[in-house]
Order: structure tokens, then sequence, then C-alpha cells
């Protein structure tokens, strides 16, 4: 605190402290006149104009400060509505930038998920539009070719026979088989010759082409059967025989 404070008095405003400046000096000022020797009536007409014009002087300090002050007041809330308008504007200009943004996004995101679904939908109309393939028949069961059936006489014997001769490539024709099966048998499957040479020597010759035991195993043909009296075994495995020591039962034409 300053010394000059005088406690328990009100500190004087920058206002008071000019208007008793004013009062002090206008009294300063009738306090000389009133000293200088001979100061007559003019002297007291003109302390008074004195005290007149200092007065508005002091008030006129007091009025500038004040509209000073009121001015400086106005002009700090005139920039302080100008700011806060500028703020408002910037704060309702994002709001709105946000705002464009944020449609815009929703615009994008509708907009794709428009083509997804076109593109989807497309897709199914092509796969409904192409046609299942149609299934594959089951296949046919492949029929085996019907076994081959031959009479059961000399001429189903001799086919029969002929067949199995050209899968295993032994040679030989109808003509010359039945030619020598007339001259050895006449045709009877059981014949047996119990006199020649051969039956003279414990194996004689049996069967429609008079084939004896020894030879039928040599040359018996596999597929057939191994009894000797059987028609197509016995043709089968003489023409065997006859294919090895004259070429062909064709080439035979007596007892061989």
């Amino acid at each position: 605190m300053p010394k000059h404070f005088t406690s328990g008095l009100p500190r004087l405003s920058r206002t008071h402290k000019l208007s008793v400046a004013g009062v002090a000096t206008a009294g300063a000022a009738a306090l000389v006149f009133s000293i200088v020797p001979g100061a007559g009536a003019d002297q007291g007409k003109s302390q008074a104009t004195a005290v007149e014009n200092v007065k508005p002087v002091a008030f006129s300090a007091v009025d500038t400060a004040a509209k000073t002050q009121q001015a400086t007041i106005t002009q700090q809330a005139n920039n302080s509505a100008a700011k806060g308008k500028a703020e408002a504007a910037a704060k309702k200009a994002a709001a709105e930038k946000a705002a464009k943004a944020k449609a815009a996004a929703a615009a994008k995101a509708k907009a794709a998920k428009a083509r997804a679904e076109k593109a989807a939908a497309s897709r199914s109309q092509v796969r409904t539009a192409i046609p299942a393939a149609a299934p594959k028949p089951a296949a046919k069961p492949v029929a085996k070719p019907a076994a081959k059936v031959y009479p059961d006489n000399l001429d189903g014997w001799i086919r029969e026979s002929l067949d199995i001769m050209a899968k295993k490539g032994i040679p030989g024709s109808y003509e010359g088989i039945h030619r020598n099966i007339m001259r050895e048998s006449s045709g009877n499957p059981m014949a047996i010759n119990n006199w020649d040479i051969n039956a003279i020597n414990g194996t004689p010759s049996k069967g429609l082409l008079q084939v004896i035991a020894p030879t039928f195993n040599a040359y018996h043909v596999e597929g057939t059967s191994w009894n000797l009296y059987d028609p197509v075994a016995n043709i089968t495995a003489a023409c065997n025989y006859a294919a090895d020591r004259y070429g062909s039962m064709d080439n035979v034409n007596s007892a061989y």
C-alpha cells in the first residue's frame, strides 16, 4: 500500500483526480490575484473569468477519457462479436462439408451395392439360361455273343472242329476232314479197330479219324475234351497230327 494512502478514505479515481486538479488550479489563480497589490475590480473580474475557463478544461479532459474508454469497450465488443460470427461460420461450413462427404459416401455405397446386386442377378440369369447337361444314358451292357450252337451230327462236329482249328492256327478244310472221316470210320464216333497192328500192339485206333491213344495225347488241342471218342476232340487232335506230319489233313488220302 502507498505511504500517502490514508486508511478509511476511498481511493480517488482518475476522473476525480482530474476534477481536483482543476479546482486546485482555479484556487491558485484566485489566490494570486488577491495577493497582487492594486488589484481592483477589473482584477476580480479577470479572476472570475479564469475560474470559469479552468472548469471546462478539467471536465473536458474527463469527458474525453470516458469517450475513449467507451470507444475501446465498443471496439472490443465488436471484435468479439466478429470473432464469434467467424467461428460460427467456420463451424457451419465444416458441418456442411462433413454432411456432404457423408452423403457422398452413402451414395457411393448405395451405388456399389446396386451394382453388386445387378451383377448377382445377371449371373443367376445366366445360370438359369444354361440348361443343365442331360444325364448320359446308362451304358448298355455289352451283350456277349451267344455261343455258337452246332448240330450234334457229323456236319456239326466238323464245323465246330474247323472253328477251333482256325483259332489255334491248324490248317484243314471241311472237304479234307469229311473225306478222311468217311474212309476211316464212315462217320461213326464210336468206331474201333481191333485187328490192325496198333490193336496187336495194344493201342487200337478209335473214333471218327481212328486215332490211337498216344497220338491223341500228344496232339490234343486245348479246350477240347480228353475223351478219345469225343467227335470234336478226335477230329482236332487228328488234324493237328496230320498238319505236323503232312502239312494238312487235306494232304492225307490213306491210312496215316
